[in-house]
């Protein structure tokens, strides 16, 4: 089963270079598991009403962790 992590990290400035976030990635400021994606979907809108992420110094990631198992088809 597909789980998901809400993500809420800073915004960091721009040096010219682009963003890798592989590299360097964004400071955590708070990471909630969720078991659905629509249980994730309610936890990111959560975050997005803080002033904090509607002032653009924070953004909200949803992200995927794992795999669905397959089944075989029938």
């Amino acid at each position: 089963m597909t789980r998901f992590l809400v993500v809420l990290t800073d915004v960091r400035p721009t040096d010219g270079n682009r963003r890798d976030e592989r590299t360097t990635p964004e400071r955590r400021r708070q990471v909630v598991g969720a078991s659905n994606r629509e249980a994730a979907d309610r936890i990111a809108g959560a975050f997005m009403a803080l002033g904090m992420v509607r002032a653009g110094r924070q953004r909200v990631k949803v992200l995927a962790v794992g795999r669905r198992p397959r089944h075989p088809a029938s």
